[in-house]
């Protein structure tokens, strides 16, 4: 058998899961949807939603994974198996493996956005910079296939590089120095934003209650943010599990995780809207919000063009720890089952999904007229296809088979828990995530 890698520490374990979790979605995505569902209701039910199905779908992947210590098709295979159950299960890990897969084809591309703001931040700067200018760069960013081309290459040498190098050289050494460096600069740009922004309006944006703006539209809206912000249902926890020794509490890391994702990304918001705010800029921009908005509010406030460097480097990271979690699963597959060892898997994995970038990125205006099902471009269509149908789906058979096909023994024997917290973990796993992401899942699919 292949020789595995294994996290040094659990705080290694908790950087790395929490660096998976962490990505581009919380640096705009939950502001967003704070500011238009209904400010610190949304925010309660999303935490709600973190505590009742987050965290014990989270506790429920990282079980699977150290149960057998394999990657997730050989997991899943392995723990059907011990339970006598039908080895079609391996096909629930290889799915999650495929969406990881599929997800760093478009992350990359959007990877590549970011590194390119750092590099026109430190030559250019945002000094100055008008609506209208903000607008025609970010246009023409995604009107230059040669530009886009050579940032989504940088990215994924970047994400590859660091993969080949293994659990602790690699994976558990950027995760340990990217993800404290991350909160690091957070804080300091949080503390550029109350010297400097409106932070009692942006603090009145995302926690002020509005209860008039909560529907179950909402409600399903929070529950999904949280589900998909922990990188559930794509194997990356899974991996990350089985390389999590056996003396760990599941149940304390999975709080630990769920505790830094969410925090980040509200810390994140009241950052970006105090600047927002300050400068008299729209808050519902969505992903314009960081390309478009937030330049326009740098080039105009005190050592601007210095923060804005540090908040993109930032950005950069949380894609980079993202980006690595997303390709980890499928390299542990092919190490451990074939005979090529982790430079040449990185390598041939990284240029495939280098070459499907490229369509991705063409998607944005050479092929922007190219259409694939559901009518989407390129890029839409891989974005629909993983998160609306794989993710949610994967995460669902996981907590299907743990709760009514994994034995009794076996997950309280991984997951240590007293009677009658494992009697809940079992009621949130077997019956509450189940009909919340189905909830969720036919929600995304607008048949709800």
């Amino acid at each position: 058998m292949t020789h595995r890698g294994a996290w040094n520490s659990r705080w290694s374990f908790v950087l790395a899961t929490t660096g998976s979790a962490i990505g581009l979605g919380n640096i705009w995505k939950l502001p967003y949807m704070i500011g238009v569902n209904g400010g610190s209701a949304f925010v309660l039910i999303y935490i709600l939603s973190i505590l009742c199905v987050g965290i014990p779908l989270l506790m429920t992947e990282i079980m699977l994974g150290r149960r057998v210590q394999k990657n997730p098709i050989d997991a899943m295979k392995s723990l059907a198996k011990e339970s006598s159950r039908s080895n079609n299960w391996k096909y629930v890990g290889g799915m999650g493996m495929l969406t990881g897969v599929m997800i760093l084809c478009f992350y990359s591309v959007i990877g590549g956005w970011v590194l390119s703001y750092i590099s026109t931040a430190v030559q250019e700067g945002f000094t100055g910079i008008t609506a209208e200018q903000s607008s025609a760069n970010f246009g023409d960013l995604l009107a230059s296939p040669l530009t886009l081309l050579f940032w989504h290459t940088l990215f994924m040498i970047i994400t590859m590089g660091v993969v080949s190098r293994g659990v602790t050289s690699g994976l558990e050494k950027a995760n340990n120095f990217l993800i404290p460096a991350l909160f690091i600069i957070l804080f300091i740009l949080l503390g550029y934003s109350m010297s400097v922004g409106d932070m009692q309006t942006s603090f009145d944006f995302m926690f002020k209650p509005d209860f008039s703006k909560i529907s179950p539209i909402t409600a399903l809206a929070a529950l999904g943010h949280a589900f998909f912000s922990l990188s559930i249902g794509m194997g990356s926890v899974m991996v990350y599990g089985s390389y999590l020794k056996k003396d760990v509490s599941i149940s304390r890391t999975s709080i630990y995780i769920a505790i830094a994702d969410t925090l980040l990304g509200l810390l994140v918001g009241l950052a970006i809207y105090a600047l927002v705010f300050a400068n008299h800029l729209d808050p519902s921009e969505g992903p314009g919000l960081i390309f478009q908005t937030l330049p326009i509010a740098f080039g105009q406030m005190p050592w601007g063009n210095f923060f804005g460097i540090l908040f993109f480097i930032l950005v950069a990271f949380a894609a980079s720890t993202s980006a690595i979690s997303l390709v980890e699963p499928t390299i542990a597959w092919i190490v451990e089952n074939t005979r090529i060892g982790r430079q040449k898997a990185c390598l041939g994995l990284g240029l495939f999904i280098w070459l499907i970038g490229l369509s991705v990125l063409l998607s944005f205006n050479v092929w922007q007229d190219v259409k694939l099902i559901f009518g989407l471009g390129i890029f839409d269509t891989l974005d629909k296809l993983t998160s609306t149908i794989m993710l949610p789906f994967g995460g669902l058979l996981m907590a299907i088979f743990a709760g009514y096909f994994m034995k009794k023994r076996h997950s309280k024997d991984e997951l240590d828990l007293t009677a009658k917290t494992y009697n809940l973990w079992r009621m949130a796993n077997n019956i509450i995530a189940p009909i919340a992401i189905c909830s969720v899942f036919l929600y995304l699919l607008n048949i709800v």
